[in-house]
């Protein structure tokens, strides 16, 4: 059996073979902050039982997250199943007997160059949308931009949506894709109505250079981009740096920032409550816009996440806290799980590709519900 992760976002090394079983070792990210996020083909003989053991899991950003994770597998790249998976406290095991002669593996789903140009395409048919770049990051990729609705109208309300900071959180930019399948669609009411009443501004992926070269959290210079938000700079940052500029130049009335949480197996928000600014106002936004995703996508709940900040101790570095402070206006961080919603468990596929989308889709109605808010002050 062959082994490989040359791919846009590979992450495996393999040091050895003991008692028919693969020895891997995740790599960390640039400049060695994190490491977790993993992706790799197999090449072999379909019906034989492949082995493996990531043996530095312990040693990873986030070893909880292997309690009860099962590693995610394909053969098309298209349709990922969950395979057998154990985690010992040290190193994480898993096993498949594959159906064809390649067979990828990884972390979660991932989201490549290919998957995100055909959605930048899919995108731009679309009569009214524009793309621009809003940077170029450290090795010289582009951060694309799409621009849907009113942009070209000062007096209109802002919406801006981005996803992906976090590279190895590719159920971001599958979010994404069903965003942007709902917000296009001409034949969905809401999104014609979200299309009619807002300026739209959407950032599919803040981080193509980690994309790209496998890591969990970090960019090219090893820079944790939403810890970037109150001093980015276009040398260490110029993802954040970019966007930054273009959010200011516009304004902003509603941000959201699509995520993926490692250890929480729940779909919720993290809100701004920290923030100095934060009054009954934004309490009441938050709660709007909370409820409204209760009543649209049955994954969704607002009973387990994170713990909430103090009054005026929120981190304004990262990027829902800098736009809540910054704006006075409603941000809010969206996390998904990799492994599955223990609300709502499955048992071949987990937390899928096909959830995120739907995911995805069901916020049409919340941002619409969030904007109306805003305008009714």
């Amino acid at each position: 059996m062959h082994i490989d992760a040359s791919h846009h976002g590979g992450n495996i090394q393999l040091f050895g073979v003991r008692d028919d079983t693969h020895l891997l070792k995740i790599r960390w990210d640039s400049r060695g902050q994190f490491r977790q996020w993993f992706s790799f083909r197999t090449t072999g003989s379909p019906g034989e039982v492949q082995r493996f053991s990531i043996v530095n899991a312990s040693r990873c950003s986030y070893p909880k997250a292997w309690e009860n994770y099962r590693v995610v597998a394909s053969h098309d790249r298209e349709h990922w199943f969950r395979v057998t998976t154990s985690y010992d406290g040290q190193a994480l095991h898993f096993e498949h007997a594959p159906t064809a002669a390649v067979t990828w593996y990884a972390y979660f789903a991932p989201f490549d160059e290919h998957q995100h140009a055909q959605l930048l395409a899919d995108a731009c048919k679309h009569e009214g949308v524009q793309a621009e770049v809003v940077a170029t990051t450290p090795d010289g990729r582009p951060v694309d931009l799409l621009k849907i609705g009113r942009y070209d109208e000062p007096s209109a309300p802002v919406l801006w949506v981005i996803a992906r900071q976090h590279p190895g959180e590719t159920m971001a930019e599958h979010w994404m894709q069903g965003f942007l399948d709902a917000l296009l669609d001409d034949d969905h009411e809401t999104s014609r109505m979200l299309r009619t009443e807002a300026a739209i501004y959407v950032v599919p992926n803040m981080n193509p250079d980690g994309s790209a070269r496998g890591n969990l959290r970090t960019n090219a210079n090893g820079v944790n981009l939403n810890r970037e938000w109150s001093h980015p700079t276009e040398h260490d940052s110029p993802e954040v740096h970019g966007v930054r500029a273009r959010m200011l130049s516009t304004g902003c009335h509603v941000f959201l920032d699509v995520h993926g949480d490692e250890e929480l197996p729940y779909v919720f928000l993290s809100a701004a409550e920290g923030v100095p600014s934060f009054d009954d106002r934004l309490g009441h936004l938050q709660k709007v816009f909370s409820d409204a995703y209760l009543q649209a996508s049955p994954d969704f709940q607002d009973v387990h996440g994170y713990k909430k900040d103090a009054p005026g101790q929120a981190n304004l570095s990262i990027a829902s806290n800098w736009a809540a402070e910054h704006f006075r206006t409603l941000a809010v961080t969206l996390e998904m799980p990799f492994s599955d919603n223990a609300n709502a468990p499955d048992a071949e596929v987990g937390w899928s590709p096909a959830r995120c989308r739907e995911l995805g889709a069901a916020a049409i109605n919340p941002l619409l519900a969030a904007l109306k808010a805003v305008n009714e002050g």
